[in-house]
């Protein structure tokens, strides 16, 4: 029955699928008809591309590591012959000639692009929404947003459209909508999912990383993406043994270490309550969790230079050629990067250092790292960023986003994922933040946390308003 495929984990499906008791068009259909009833409701899929996809599943091998299943790919990346805007009024009738290396790969291990999901122009911001497509909303209330800028790829799995959906990570791009939607999301290590060809191919900060709707499912689409690339020079080696069998071996690690804030960002109320209640959780199963106070003070303004450069070194260009076609927060976060000296990205740099060391230091102690997603629970749709938290005004569109950005600066792979419920009924998201190229460890923690927090049930879910 297609309401029983909708709600069937990733794993479920993709061992029918090669058990041939499902073919790919059956979940084809299936995703459509749920896509049909709820879209109109979320905005997360805005490009359907359902013969392409039906093609494509009619030559899939049943034997492959994704076997046919269907998939959602921001709009972010390049997929040959589809529709790709960039969340931009620049290249909103753009449709390239080629799949980069990710979707590529993906489709080569049996993954069936059927839709591309709804992202922030060029992905900046933690709210999606864009002048092409519209706002997209979020599945547990429809008022409120669904992070960003992985925002389409969030509400769609949370609502049952597709089974996974690829993310990608600078300042929390990923871990943010994980959170907000109730869902699962891995930031992995550079290198760990290849990308490209990119004008920026040696960057560290922003990388590409798989969405599901439990550690187990993410965990699968890890496996079908991870790998060398010639195209992208920092890829790695896939790993030795598939990182699902890390989420079939989930086990309680022994020591954690714990910070609600990471002593650099205001968080809610509601927000530190349902963590702490999550941490109370693990410690009732017997998990020693240790309350850290970490020096990393510099890393806001660090993580502000860098993606600032970062911003020049991509849309400098348009910047110069389009600039009244760029959304402000854009234009800002370019200007800023024009404005630094080589002093100042020097001295980010060394901060940069300072902090990855200090979380190195707390992970060779503990088996992870614990901290909330976001600083706050979901807020109106209508808000693109909140201008203040737990009384401590913001500045501008990155600086709720402390908590993510600075893991970012450490590249340390993290496994973003529910652990509670807000007082209002919202989903509260928890960082499982691993060593150093550590993904499989933190995917084993993740796996038992998941069994002690019981989040994961609620997602698929029907869109609706909050009572």
């Amino acid at each position: 029955m297609p309401d029983e495929l909708w709600r069937m984990s990733a794993v479920e499906a993709v061992g029918r699928l090669r058990a041939r008791e499902l073919s790919p068009l059956e979940l084809i259909d299936a995703s459509l008809e749920r896509i049909e009833q709820v879209e109109g409701e979320l905005n997360a899929l805005p490009t359907v591309v359902a013969e392409r996809a039906r093609e494509a599943a009619r030559h899939v091998d049943p034997a492959s590591p994704l076997a046919g299943l269907p998939i959602a790919v921001k709009d972010l990346n390049d997929v040959a012959g589809v529709r790709t805007t960039y969340g931009s009024p620049i290249y909103a009738d753009h449709v390239p000639v080629a799949s980069e290396a990710m979707v590529a790969r993906l489709e080569q291990r049996g993954g069936v692009v059927l839709a591309k999901s709804n992202t922030p122009e060029f992905g900046a911001g933690g709210n999606t929404f864009n002048e092409v497509f519209g706002e997209t909303r979020n599945p547990w209330d429809t008022r409120l947003t669904c992070g960003g800028s992985s925002g389409g790829s969030a509400a769609a799995l949370a609502a049952g459209e597709v089974w996974l959906a690829t993310g990608s990570d600078l300042g929390g791009s990923l871990r943010t909508p994980a959170g907000f939607c109730g869902v699962v999301g891995i930031r992995p290590t550079p290198g760990r999912v290849p990308s490209g060809p990119a004008p920026l191919p040696f960057d560290t900060l922003s990388v590409e990383g798989p969405m599901g709707r439990s550690v187990a499912d993410a965990a699968l689409m890890l496996d079908a993406m991870a790998g060398h690339e010639a195209a992208d020079p920092l890829s790695l080696a896939a790993p030795s043994r598939p990182f699902l069998e890390a989420a079939s071996a989930a086990s309680l690690p022994g020591r954690v270490a714990y910070s609600a804030d990471l002593g650099i960002t205001p968080v809610a109320g509601d927000v530190r309550a349902a963590c702490e209640r999550a941490v109370e959780q693990l410690e009732a199963a017997g998990v020693v969790v240790e309350r850290v106070e970490l020096d990393i003070g510099d890393a806001p303004e660090a993580f502000q230079v860098l993606r600032a450069l970062g911003f020049v070194a991509a849309l400098e260009e348009l910047y110069d050629t389009d600039r009244d076609r760029l959304k402000p927060d854009i234009l800002w976060n370019v200007e800023l990067g024009l404005r630094l000296t080589p002093q100042r990205i020097a001295w980010a740099e060394r901060a940069r250092g300072a902090v990855a060391h200090a979380v190195a230091s707390v992970l060779e102690a503990h088996d992870v790292l614990l901290c909330p997603t976001s600083c706050v629970t979901p807020f109106d749709a209508s808000i693109r960023w909140p201008s203040e938290v737990d009384g401590v005004a913001l500045e501008n569109y990155v600086e709720w986003l402390r908590i993510t950005s600075a893991i970012t600066l450490t590249a340390c792979p993290v496994v973003a994922m529910p652990c509670a419920l807000s007082a209002t009924g919202l989903p509260v998201g928890m960082q499982v933040v691993g060593r150093f190229r550590g993904e499989w460890d933190a995917i084993v923690a993740a796996a038992a946390f998941e069994q002690v927090w019981g989040i994961a049930e609620q997602v698929p879910r029907t869109p609706g308003i909050a009572p």
